[in-house]
Parts: C-alpha cells; structure tokens; sequence
C-alpha cells in the first residue's frame, strides 16, 4: 500500500492530510468536553446543532469550490483554507457561550468546506493509474481512521496534563503544518475555459442523472445515519446513560476508528476482486443491524458486558461506514469526464454532508427528547431505508461502457466518428458520462 508515497507531490499531499486530521481530531474530542461544560445533559442537543452547522457551511460552501478550484491556483485555495482553520482554533478556548461554539464551527467548516473538494480532486490528476488510485483513496481513509483511533488516545493521555482548552493549541498546529507541507508541493494548474461544461452543468447533475451517483448518495445518508449516533451521542451515553469518566470518550471514538481502520487496510484486496457494488451495498446493509443491537444493548442496563457490547458495535459501525464510501472516489471517477472532476467532487461533498446535516440534529436533539434507545432506533430506521434505497438504484451489471443513440448531433461531428447510423441518428458504445454530449443515461441501465 505504501508504495503509492514513491510520489513526491503526493506524499507530501498524504502528510498535510495526515497531520490536519490530527489536530481536528484534537478539537473533536475538545468540543465534546466543552459542550458538556457549558450544556451539562443537553450536550447532545448543542454538539447536534453545532455539527448542523458545520454541514450547512459544508452544504453552501463546497459547490463553490468546485468552481473556485478551476480559476484558481489549487495550492492557494489548500493554504488559504489551512490559515484560517488555524485561526479559528487559536479562538476556540476563549469560547464561553453556546453561540460562539456555532459561530467558530461556521468560520472553520467553511475553509474546510474549501479544502477537502479541492484536495480529493487534484490526487486523480498526480495518480492517474487505477491501481495507484484505489490506494491513495484507502491511504486517505485509512488516515481518516488513525486520526479517529490515534487522537482519542492522544487527547486522553493529554487530558491527564492539561486541562482540554490546550487541545485547540494542538489543531491549530496541525493546520499551520498542512499549510506548510502544502507549500511545498507544485500542483497541476486549473484547467479554466477547457472544463467549462464542468461550471455549465453542475455536479449535481451528473448526480441526479447517474443511476450509480444516486445510488451513492443513498449509501451517504446510510453512514451518516449510523455516523451521527457516533458523534452527536457517544459523549452522553458515556457520561450519562454508562456513568463512565470522560477518558472513556475516547475509548469509544477509539473502538469507532478501529473498526474503521481495519476496513480500510482489507479493502485494497478486496477491491482486486469484487466489484465496488459488491463491496458497498452490503457494508451499508450491515448499519442498520448494528444500530439495532444498539437498541437492545441500551435496553439491557449499565454493566460491563453493556460496555464491551457497545465498543463492538461502535467498530462495526466504523468497519461498514468505511467499506461503504472508500471506495466512492472510484465510483466517482468513472462517472465523470476528466474536467468535470472537481465538479462532481465538489457535489458528492456537498451532497453527501446534506446528509448528515438531516441527521446530527436528529441524532441530538431525539436523544434529549426521547432518549437514546428511540434515537437509535430512528437512525436504525433512516439507515436502513437508505441502503436499501442504494440496492435498487445500482443496476446490478453497471458496465462502464453503454451503447446508446444520439439525436441532437449532426452527421459529421467528431463524436461520431465510431458511430453507425440508425434511424432518426447515430448509435455507438463507449465509457458512458454524463457530459455535453451526453444529457441522460440510456434506457437499458434503468431496466
């Protein structure tokens, strides 16, 4: 796996990934603990409409930065978005008012909102080899996981020094050195008017008019589902529904990213052989079976056999949510003209953190208002609806090469050059996208 870092620009890519995952994992852990200072019980109801807050600004700010990635320079955008995270963490200890924890979360997800559409669209542009590809995206999950299992563990053995308003200290430094890294790499310039119909014709619709893209997106509502149960609600039910101390927070949050991790390091093999539809639609299936059992576990009291239940479940979630969306940026790749990357990229962001902006609020404030067996239930409910969804709208061959017939175009065009004619056009195969020529998927994927 790690012979993908051969790449200079790459590597060091990997590495400011690696180390501003970090220091926001450092802030995750922080903003837990200071909800429950400034709310007590109702943390979860503050941490969920923080969260909220942080898809809104995720939701509004990504699209454009599918545009802002095309006529700017990409480095420009990736240390501008790093300098004013780094800022914003420099704040957030002096935060003494529920307000101001949204208003920080606003101003810091906006710049990553700018930075994770950009830096997931230049890595098919340094990787374009297939093989090279489905590592660096396991590389950058399996990064995403180790911040999940390595920063708990760093907050807890900090906490034990410091007092948690120094973990911000932490994320701004990872910030400032992502910055640095990135400086320090050459990237491939925007494309500008060459990738016009990328601006013209938004992501979104590439989502809505390929069946796959629709099918990933249920699969994003699926994990953000099971997700926002981990993240809004682990810090109460540790501290309130099990009695535990807060150091039993990052246990919790460390048992999620294992399970998370351990997806990620399997799926390069698995990969080889099975197809991504294989791979992710039964990992989505999985989320709904384990938010039922954490139904019956939560019904089944407060021991230490409780405990060790919900860490099992807490990785089971994290193992199928990483096998159900690592391999998206494949998915993504091949449903996508080479200068509509960044566009569609930009949507999935977006698209994929409306998903979780349905379900933080519903993951915290259902727990203040019904309590966190319903709450599970309820996500168990949406997760479940959701993969399901995902397995109807994949068609189960998805060829990436479709014969289809145009209409609109005239004899002549270079398109055609392959074409044979039919009766009222053209009909050819070929990798099918949706794209200027191309404006809806052909019938024989619906049947």
């Amino acid at each position: 796996m790690i012979s993908v870092l051969r790449h200079r620009a790459y590597r060091r890519l990997f590495a400011a990934q690696v180390v501003s995952l970090a220091g926001t994992g450092l802030a995750t852990v922080a903003l837990a603990l200071l909800a429950y200072d400034l709310a007590g019980a109702r943390a979860g109801a503050v941490l969920g409409t923080a969260l909220a807050v942080k898809m809104v600004a995720y939701v509004a700010v990504a699209p454009l930065a599918g545009v802002l990635a095309r006529v700017v320079p990409r480095r420009a955008v990736l240390v501008g978005a790093d300098v004013v995270r780094a800022g914003v963490a420099v704040a957030l200890p002096f935060v003494t008012e529920v307000w101001q924890v949204y208003l920080a979360v606003l101003l810091l997800q906006s710049a990553s909102a700018a930075f994770t559409p950009t830096f997931q669209a230049v890595i098919p542009e340094l990787l374009p080899e297939e093989r090279e590809y489905t590592t660096a995206l396991s590389l950058s999950r399996l990064a995403y996981d180790l911040e999940a299992l390595f920063s708990p563990a760093l907050a807890a053995v900090l906490l034990t020094v410091v007092s948690y308003h120094w973990l911000f200290a932490g994320t701004a430094l990872g910030f400032v050195a992502s910055a640095a890294l990135v400086v320090s790499v050459v990237l491939p310039n925007p494309q500008g008017e060459e990738g016009g119909y990328g601006r013209a014709v938004s992501g979104v619709r590439l989502f809505r008019a390929t069946p796959r893209l629709r099918a990933l997106l249920a699969l994003d509502l699926a994990v953000a589902a099971a997700g926002a149960l981990v993240y809004v609600d682990t810090v109460v039910l540790v501290r309130e529904h099990f009695h535990r101390p807060a150091g039993a927070v990052t246990l919790a949050l460390g048992a999620f990213g294992a399970g998370s991790m351990v997806a990620a390091l399997l799926l390069p093999r698995l990969l080889a052989g099975l197809s991504d539809r294989a791979v992710m639609l039964p990992a989505a299936l999985a989320l709904p079976v384990a938010l039922g059992g954490v139904v019956v576990i939560l019904g089944a009291g407060r021991g230490s056999w409780a405990w060790a239940a919900l860490l099992a479940a807490w990785a089971l979630i994290g193992a199928a949510g990483s096998a159900a969306l690592t391999p998206g940026g494949r998915v993504l790749r091949r449903s996508a003209a080479e200068a509509d990357l960044p566009a569609a990229f930009a949507a999935q962001f977006s698209l994929s953190h409306a998903c979780w902006l349905l379900t933080y609020p519903l993951a915290g404030w259902s727990a203040v208002v019904a309590g966190l067996p319903v709450t599970a239930a309820v996500l168990g409910a949406v997760a479940l609806g959701a993969a399901v969804a995902a397995v109807r709208l994949w068609p189960a061959g998805d060829p990436e090469a479709l014969e289809h017939r145009h209409t609109d175009l005239p004899p002549g065009h270079p398109h055609l050059a392959d074409a044979r004619p039919e009766e009222g056009g053209f009909a050819h195969g070929h990798r099918y996208v949706i794209d200027r020529h191309h404006h809806s998927w052909p019938r024989p994927a619906h049947r």
